[in-house]
């Protein structure tokens, strides 16, 4: 079976957790303070503060914009649904907007056609690591008065306009699981530039704690702790953040190594009729956390049975990205979702092809063959 996917880990990493673990300092601690500093400085923001999940940083970001209930975010449907449900968690309503056929991203103006006076903030997604025009929609957001909360979860090592994805947000959200470019098994972290913004984030996941428990340790002194808000407990371990130091260490290979397995794809799928495979946008690079094909009618074969014929060749290989608004979770709101035509024709004929490091040239091959002939080409 060749995986879709298959997480980058080896010695060193085995090596930074065992020597987390025999440190005796295994929750947050030192380890969590350098790589939260050193993610800020690989995506170019001042401060980074590392959490449980990207879901934990996404609903922490509402909470330092004083999102609240009756307030309403827009967010694509199509995205993985903690995106949307971290707007449910503070009580407000997702609003759910349409992306560009291209990249799956949310645009201007597919934002400004369900903006209301309601909306508070806009969630944008890097969707799969293709970035989205981060100069337009800061603009556009700026320009309505609202918080742009950029969901970066896929994005590590994508780029927009010559600057990692997440440089110059308001606040950006990253992930960790095994299924991105770099992992921490679970984990994630969020970037900004905002000192104050940083402090009170990470006292949110502490326990709203004003003293963290590193600093009570590392104190001569008892010191006595204090509980300024009703908080959460969304810590990053000392252990993942080991392995983290050695994964961001290696990000810069890993999506050099993506991006020349994704423009082998390209070159094999080039001339195959109804077939689209994703590509840059005019302004960026994506990593290539995920390579996405769109399957369309004169291809001859459905998306659905392109996943069994893989299926059936020892392929492992995935459906398109996910529309949360056709998920039974979001049923309420079906009546007041406007039309999404293009979220649904991507979730419906897109699929997720294999691409890792263990990836080969002859694996690619094995796998367009299968797509060919599912095609009788």
């Amino acid at each position: 079976m060749i995986p879709v996917m298959v997480p980058m880990l080896g010695e060193e990493e085995a090596q930074a957790a065992a020597e987390a673990v025999r440190s005796g300092w295994v929750a947050q601690g030192p380890r969590v303070a350098r790589f939260e500093e050193a993610f800020a400085a690989a995506v170019g923001a001042g401060h980074g503060v590392a959490v449980s999940s990207c879901t934990t940083a996404l609903h922490l970001a509402l909470v330092v914009h004083d999102i609240d209930p009756g307030d309403e975010v827009i967010v694509p449907s199509l995205s993985f649904i903690a995106t949307a449900n971290a707007v449910r968690y503070v009580g407000a309503t997702p609003v759910f907007a349409d992306v560009d056929l291209a990249g799956g991203n949310l645009t201007v103006e597919t934002v400004d056609a369900v903006r209301s006076g309601a909306t508070r903030a806009v969630i944008a997604v890097h969707q799969g690591g293709v970035p989205f025009d981060t100069v337009a929609l800061r603009k556009a957001a700026e320009g309505w008065g609202l918080a742009l909360i950029e969901d970066a979860a896929c994005a590590a090592g994508s780029t927009a306009y010559g600057a990692p994805a997440g440089a110059g947000a308001a606040i950006a959200a990253w992930s960790f699981h095994p299924r991105k470019v770099i992992t921490t098994g679970e984990g994630g972290m969020l970037t900004l530039d905002d000192a104050e913004q940083a402090v009170r984030l990470r006292r949110l996941r502490e326990h709203g704690m004003n003293v963290s428990a590193a600093a009570r340790h590392a104190s001569s002194r008892p010191v006595q702790e204090s509980y300024l808000e009703t908080a959460y407990n969304y810590r990053m371990t000392d252990i993942q953040a080991a392995i983290g130091l050695v994964q961001l260490g290696r990000l810069p290979a890993l999506v050099a190594q993506r991006r020349a397995l994704a423009a082998r794809y390209q070159e094999l799928l080039a001339g195959l009729p109804g077939l689209t495979a994703v590509t840059d946008p005019p302004y960026g690079q994506s990593n290539h956390q995920s390579f996405w094909v769109r399957v369309d009618p004169e291809f001859g074969a459905g998306r659905d049975a392109l996943l069994d014929a893989l299926a059936d060749a020892g392929i492992s290989a995935r459906r398109g990205i996910m529309a949360a608004h056709l998920e039974p979770a979001y049923a309420d709101l079906a009546a007041r979702t406007a039309p999404l035509p293009v979220t649904e024709r991507l979730t419906r004929d897109s699929l997720i092809l294999p691409l890792h490091h263990r990836l080969t040239g002859a694996d690619q091959e094995r796998i367009v063959t299968v797509l060919r002939a599912a095609a009788g080409r």
